[in-house]
């Protein structure tokens, strides 16, 4: 762990603000900005500690603060072994990590062509980069409505979202730029998938059932009006690629803007 005195050595060093662990296996936190960072909502970078040899030990985080924030917020799994989280979820505030400031990523809006709903798909910690974008004005601007579909085996697990998801419908700022209207603009569609919760099963399950379109009164998705996000493991992402496909759907790309994007980069076990 690298303490204020001896980080500021380290390159690239940025101070943990705030911890909060949320589960046994999951918590986040706050770190500074630096001042000549700029990135899209939905960007990852990479981030870690120094390693034994002295060599850095880096993963790449989806960014889940909005980018208008003055600091960087990470949401991130603890692995015991992991050669990263099993350190990194010891951090406190005062401390420093290495952040990389270059930010990339497929998850951004500029990716994805003119809608009527965005579709934010997650498993677990894959809901960091549609924590940005749900904070960032500018993906309500664009669409009328917003869908988050967030899965995790257990209803703790689910916290992180539903905290968040909560405090942005009851939003000041939000309220004041929308409306009143503006909490329904928002949809939250959580489940478990080992654990009894009001609505349960995997992500591809209840959208090729016509569940959750069922349950939030919407038409099933179609490539005129719906736009979709994915960010999962890589067989998560591989499954919810074929679904969409199913729905007429296309993968695009900052390059070239489509229907949905897929996030790569995801960090998921091991690290």
């Amino acid at each position: 762990m690298q303490t204020r005195s001896t980080a500021t050595l380290m390159p690239d060093a940025q101070t943990v603000t705030a911890v909060r662990h949320w589960t046994d296996w999951l918590f986040s936190f706050r770190v500074t900005r630096p001042a000549s960072l700029r990135f899209r909502s939905g960007e990852f970078v990479m981030i870690g500690l120094p390693g034994d040899n002295g060599k850095p030990v880096l993963r790449a985080y989806s960014i889940a603060s909005p980018n208008w924030d003055e600091e960087l917020e990470f949401y991130s799994i603890k692995v015991p072994e992991g050669p990263l989280t099993s350190r990194l979820q010891h951090i406190k505030p005062g401390d420093q990590i290495i952040l990389r400031p270059k930010p990339v990523g497929t998850l951004v809006l500029d990716a994805l062509l003119p809608g009527k709903r965005l579709w934010f798909l997650a498993t677990g910690t894959g809901i960091a980069p549609f924590a940005s974008l749900m904070r960032d004005p500018e993906t309500f601007e664009r669409y009328e409505q917003v869908v988050m579909m967030h899965t995790c085996r257990t209803a703790d697990e689910l916290e992180y979202g539903r905290e968040l998801v909560e405090n942005l419908r009851n939003d000041e700022l939000l309220t004041e730029l929308y409306g009143t209207s503006f909490a329904d603009r928002l949809l939250y569609y959580p489940t478990t998938t080992r654990e009894d919760y009001p609505h349960m099963g995997r992500i591809t399950d209840n959208l090729t059932s016509g569940k959750v379109f069922a349950d939030l009164g919407l038409p099933a998705m179609n490539p005129t009006e719906d736009r979709a996000m994915v960010c999962g493991s890589l067989a998560f992402n591989v499954d919810v690629k074929a679904v969409l496909e199913g729905f007429g759907l296309h993968e695009g790309a900052n390059s070239e803007p489509r229907e949905f994007v897929v996030e790569k980069a995801f960090v998921g076990e091991g690290v």
